[in-house]
């Protein structure tokens, strides 16, 4: 099958060639996929085939977990390709200190995950694997559909192969660096003017800002965010000023987990992976995923437990989708902050989406918001206001609220030290809540 059949079929695939009726449906194929992919990774994988013993691949489920840092430590014994940790780091790098991301190792891609943690994966994609993507992210993502006219801009730290595959017929793609000065960025979307924009909340921000000053004039069909948790502050700003609903892309080194309907809810992509549901707080729906990928072997992906915290949705979703209907991404396991029990001491686990909307509720002149919980358990709040609003008035509020919340949650908040909003778009993702180990 020639490329560019490939990504037309996988288009048809996910645009509803494919269909289940109810979940139950969904959940029968699931299953099939799933021990059909572990037979295949078991014959072409040394790693997962000692892992995983006698286990039978009905079995599956009792597989033990992997995560990023095992699969980083057994890197090339796990992929099938024959590409090692040292030479896809080497090529990895290269790449992003030249800013030239066309090269590739024996026609697969080599990419770098962002590392929000420090903690920096390395992802390879075959070529199958990228018109798989290709055509199932035009799918989900495009607004008028695969033979539509459309512009899409997007900012990222580093471009990929993979990203610009999406670049074909009447679809035009221009990558931009965010390493780059904003007001350049600015100045080439003035001149581009693209009809679909795919950035992080933090750069759209910035985009919001410029839209409202004049210096950006154009405005898209549609707005995807990505990269970062889109916080429910920057979703308000970035709707009231450019009047539409903002979209939302899942994806990470571990593959394209989500995107969202035309009804603005996060799906998560349950045709192309099958994710357990890790309960942390069943009461509140929130979870940590575990992934299994139906079709990747170049890096298989199964059983795979991602750092992140998510909340499923309380009721399914209007557009009538078999597939989870996910209320938010609340970013990290390892930034829920921990505050002290009023009575033992212990710590108490505070989601992140309790401090936002915290935060939040202290003013409506707050445009930006940080909230740092240091080793000592000390919290550091910056802020940024709009409006002319007084800031110590805001910050008495900022700590009222934390107050209550902390009353609800029956536990004391720590010291709380206000300190100046210096985050720029860039190199590091924004974290709007975050917890620091030391």
């Amino acid at each position: 099958m020639s490329n560019t059949l490939r990504i037309v079929y996988h288009y048809a695939l996910a645009r509803g060639l494919r269909k289940w009726k109810t979940r139950a449906q969904l959940e029968r194929w699931q299953e099939r996929q799933i021990i059909r992919q572990v037979e295949r990774v078991r014959k072409k994988s040394p790693f997962y085939r000692e892992w995983w013993g006698d286990v039978d691949a009905s079995d599956w489920r009792s597989f033990p977990l992997i995560d990023k840092t095992i699969m980083m430590q057994h890197f090339d014994r796990l992929n099938t390709v024959g590409i090692s940790k040292d030479e896809a780091m080497a090529l990895a790098g290269e790449s992003e200190e030249t800013r030239d991301f066309k090269p590739s190792v024996q026609g697969v891609t080599v990419g770098l995950s962002s590392g929000t943690s420090g903690n920096r994966g390395v992802f390879l994609v075959s070529d199958r694997e990228q018109d798989a993507w290709t055509g199932t992210v035009l799918a989900k993502l495009l607004p008028g559909g695969l033979w539509k006219p459309a512009k899409i801009s997007f900012f990222l730290r580093a471009n990929s192969n993979l990203y610009e595959s999406v670049q074909r017929g009447k679809l035009q793609f221009q990558y931009f660096d965010l390493l780059e000065r904003v007001d350049t960025l600015v100045e080439r979307m003035e001149t581009y003017r693209p009809t679909i924009w795919v950035a992080p909340p933090s750069m759209l921000r910035m985009l919001a800002d410029a839209y409202t000053s004049g210096t950006l004039t154009t405005v898209p069909d549609k707005i995807i965010s990505v990269a970062e948790v889109l916080d429910p502050l920057d979703r308000k700003v970035l709707e009231s000023i450019f009047g539409q609903t903002i979209h939302q892309v899942y994806q990470c080194t571990e593959g394209f987990l989500g995107a969202t309907c035309s009804f603005g809810t996060l799906h998560l992509n349950e045709d192309i992976v099958h994710i357990e549901k890790e309960f942390i707080d069943p009461t509140t729906r929130r979870f940590v995923p575990v992934i299994t990928d139906f079709s990747r072997t170049s890096q298989p992906i199964i059983r795979y437990r991602l750092n992140d915290i998510l909340t499923e949705a309380a009721v399914p979703c209007a557009c009538g989708s078999s597939f989870t209907a996910i209320e938010r991404i609340e970013g990290r396991c390892d930034d829920t902050l921990y505050f002290p029990h009023r009575q033992t001491g212990e710590d108490v686990p505070v989601f992140p989406d309790f401090v936002t909307r915290a935060v939040i509720a202290a003013s409506p002149a707050i445009e930006h918001y940080r909230v740092v919980q240091r080793g000592n358990g000390m919290l550091e709040v910056s802020l940024r206001l709009g409006g002319g609003k007084g800031m110590q008035q805001v910050e008495a509020n900022v700590k009222r609220e934390m107050t209550k919340l902390g009353e609800r949650l029956e536990c004391n908040v720590p010291d709380i030290r206000f300190v100046p909003y210096t985050f720029e778009p860039g190199i590091t993702k924004l974290r709007r809540v975050e917890r620091q180990h030391t």
